[in-house]
């Protein structure tokens, strides 16, 4: 890394000398002298040495963008620095000097006599004990055998000839390093021919060294080329236009007024228009390590001016995101680690008292999850106090006493994305203003990301931001709402669960005065989108529940229908709407209207079944959960026969498949169908319970796969009906139970239930003994 690092200072210093940039030139050769003791190992780095070589990086920086804005060095006087430099320069040349028995691989250069090497190249071992017997001079014009490496430091540069030689082993890098220092005392032979003629390589090796370097060349020159953003930007807004007229024609042929022609046409034309989609998106994709490149040397800023022992570690830098997001999050994570480590991290005699290492560690990490990217943001810190979060919330009249008394751990948690909020004692230039988190939450939030912070008394605090992965094009679902069409953006989307409104009635319960819902094990808030509006009350006979996540709270909105999912264009919303939270743009649909995109965030905060919101009816649910008699069982029912309904415990179940009747075999007379490199075997439920058949003539067999002691069976039966929760308290059936399957009965969803259990059918069924199955199932009859 020190010799990356010199080579660059070197590189940037010799491009001064040559355009007479004499402040950068002064400038870059101090620190050009100082890494030469670090990367020869006379000097080690230190902080305050790391200190000065940081302040020379900004100040290359700022006189690049002064050159690139004004044409000038800029007005900025750098002799402090420069005066830094020398010191430190003089105190690393002195303690090597000093040091006994240590050389000085870099003496200075002052009148110390040139030597020309002679034409003839000895063998390497003997130039390499040769060379340190004399004073060699080093000027920094002449460059090193480094130096021959610098062409791959420079982005797009092909390699030397001379590295390609070294790096096929025909020559040394001594070889090539004397070559070097020859050109550069007037020599003007090219490289290649000073080794030819000093006997280090042959023509034929010269030729072939030549050749890699020109495919090297056409492959750098023929692979890239830079194009401006602002005209990728124009190429994405005519893509979008194209999605658009691409939609439309596809509305237009779905109504089947149109000529086979003309559909084939369009069919073709959407395939390549997802296509160009892709690709274009493809070119404004870059990789999330573009904006974590910066973060190390913040958090050894702010960590440096608190006294903390900071480490930052990456996950995921190649995860890649839109131009545009990776803009919009720049900021917001650059407060998030600055925040960490001023509030997170603790100093270094605190982190011994609780038994840490000195140094704190703070974690980015990025991964795909759902078509979002997850950017988490890890620290090992202290965690945050919640006391101590309430009563400055307090302090600073966010909440009052009463509120605080109340609150749970996790809403006091959220108070810091409050505006005006913060727990520093006093204001410093790194934090203590109360601006910071609220606006962090807020420019998420824009891009259709939510953000959540989760912490633990002294280990730490974890904040997770949900960020999509393109602002241009996304999937959505389109919804229908008392005659009028919305957007859902896909990414919030859970799943569906259609519902007639004779069901809808009787399955919607009531806690704390609102609708939830029971899905499956667990209870959800309701939102009604109408009401959620303004609009008419709907007359629909159907309705539908879309279940949808914001910040990890799943809840359920009610909507008319569902009319289809399609990608949409992006469209900012009109000044007119920016202050309604409860839409994040619009877009144009396939018949030329404009429909709204709802922003699932700010509907579920409009409703109140936000978390924070939301705890006092959760734990009414939880306490309704508590006081039932029975606990709750999840089964899967089905049909089998005439009328007759059975239930299977959902935990008994592995999977849903459908066979091809034609599929169906036989072993030891048992049926059996080949799966997944197995025999499965299969018991018709209907027949064993000894009802009328109804799937004799169905060639599709529905079959429920139970894993039964390890093993695997097939239940046959006409049709699958739904996943319900139930309370176990049944009523057995009257009369006596002949067959042990049938061991009770339940009321579900208003029908007589039979509930069954796989083990008893299975011994109903027949079947040879179970080693039997578990032997056909490790392929002992195949």
């Amino acid at each position: 890394i020190l010799k990356s690092i010199f080579r660059t200072v070197h590189t940037v210093k010799g491009t001064c000398g040559f355009l007479a940039l004499h402040k950068l030139e002064a400038i870059t050769h101090v620190g050009e002298n100082l890494l030469s003791l670090l990367r020869d190992g006379t000097a080690h780095v230190d902080a305050e040495i790391a200190n000065a070589l940081l302040a020379l990086s900004d100040a290359i920086r700022a006189v690049c963008d002064n050159l690139q804005q004004t044409q000038s060095e800029g007005e900025t006087d750098y002799s402090a620095l420069v005066s830094e430099l020398e010191r430190l320069e003089a105190v690393a040349s002195g303690k090597a000097e000093g040091e006994e028995g240590v050389p000085v691989s870099q003496p200075s250069t002052a009148g110390a006599p040139r030597l020309h090497p002679p034409v003839a190249i000895a063998e390497p071992e003997a130039v390499d004990s040769a060379l340190p017997e004399v004073e060699l001079p080093r000027p920094t014009v002449i460059p090193t055998p480094d130096d021959v490496w610098m062409s791959t430091e420079i982005e797009g540069a092909s390699p030397l000839v001379g590295e390609i030689l070294v790096r096929q082993g025909v020559v040394s890098e001594v070889d090539v390093a004397i070559g070097l220092i020859q050109q550069a005392d007037g020599d003007g032979r090219r490289i290649g021919e000073i080794l030819i003629d000093a006997g280090a390589v042959s023509p034929e090796a010269l030729s072939a060294a030549v050749a890699v370097q020109s495919a090297v060349k056409a492959t750098v020159v023929d692979s890239t080329l830079r194009v401006d953003v602002g005209i990728l930007d124009q190429l994405m807004t005519l893509v979008g236009e194209l999605v658009l007229a691409r939609n439309q024609l596809l509305q237009i042929t779905s109504l089947g007024q149109t000529s086979p022609e003309l559909v084939t046409t369009t069919q073709r034309l959407n395939a390549i228009t997802s296509e160009l989609q892709n690709g274009v998106m493809k070119t404004r994709m870059q990789p999330v390590g573009t904006v974590w490149s910066k973060f190390p040397r913040v958090a050894r800023d702010v960590a440096t001016a608190c006294g903390k022992q900071v480490r930052v570690e990456m996950e995921g830098k190649d995860i890649e995101l839109d131009k545009t997001i990776i803009e919009a999050i720049k900021d917001p994570l650059t407060h998030v680690i600055r925040n960490s480590i001023d509030h997170g991290i603790e100093t270094p005699e605190v982190r011994a008292e609780r038994g840490k290492p000195a140094e704190g560690v703070v974690l980015l990490r990025a991964y795909h999850e759902g078509g979002q990217v997850n950017i988490e943001i890890v620290d090992d810190g202290g965690g945050i106090d919640i006391e101590r979060v309430k009563s400055k919330a307090i302090e600073k009249a966010l909440i009052t006493p009463e509120v605080a008394a109340t609150m749970s751990d996790r809403d006091a948690t959220n108070l810091v994305f409050l505006p005006g909020f913060s727990t520093a004692d006093e204001v410093s230039n790194i934090s203590g203003r109360g601006v910071g988190m609220d606006v962090v939450r807020t420019n998420i939030e824009k891009i259709g990301g939510s953000i959540d912070l989760y912490s633990a008394p002294l280990c730490g605090s974890t904040l997770r931001i949900r960020i999509p992965l393109t602002l241009a094009i996304i999937p959505a679902l389109v919804v229908s709402c008392a005659g009028e069409k919305f957007v859902i953006p896909q990414v919030s989307l859970v799943e569906l669960v259609g519902l007639d409104v004779s069901r809808l009635e009787s399955e919607i319960e009531t806690v704390h005065q609102a609708p939830v819902f029971r899905l499956r094990d667990k209870l959800i808030p309701l939102l009604y989108l109408q009401e959620q509006l303004g609009l008419a009350p709907s007359e629909a006979a159907n309705s539908t529940i879309v279940v949808l996540r914001c910040d990890d709270q799943e809840f359920g909105l009610v909507v008319d229908c569902v009319n289809d999912s399609e990608e949409i264009v992006v469209k900012p919303r009109s000044a007119q709407l920016r202050d309604l939270a409860i839409y994040c743009g619009c877009t144009i649909m396939g018949d030329g209207k404009v429909a709204l995109i709802l922003d699932v965030a700010g509907i579920a905060r409009a409703g109140g079944v936000m978390r924070d919101r939301f705890d006092e009816r959760a734990d009414a649910v939880d306490s309704l959960r508590e006081t039932t008699a029975w606990p709750l069982t999840s089964l899967l029912v089905a049909t089998v026969g005439e009328g007759q309904r059975i239930a299977v415990p959902l935990a008994e179940v592995d999977r849903l498949e459908e066979f091809d009747r034609s599929s169906v075999e036989y072993a030891h007379g048992q049926q059996v169908v080949q799966y997944r490199g197995s025999m499965l075997p299969l018991i018709d439920v209907g027949a064993t319970l000894g009802q009328r058949i109804e799937n004799e003539n169905q060639a599709i067999l529905q079959v429920v796969v139970c894993t039964l002691k390890g093993a695997l069976i097939g239940l046959v039966v006409c049709h699958v009906l739904d996943i319900v929760d139930h309370a176990d308290e049944v009523e057995y059936s009257s009369g006596e139970m002949t067959r042990p399957a049938r061991a009770r009965s339940a009321v579900i969803q208003g029908r007589v239930t039979d509930l069954i259990r796989v083990d008893e059918l299975y011994s109903m069924s027949g079947l040879s003994a179970h080693q039997s199955v578990v032997a056909a199932q490790e392929g002992s009859y195949v």
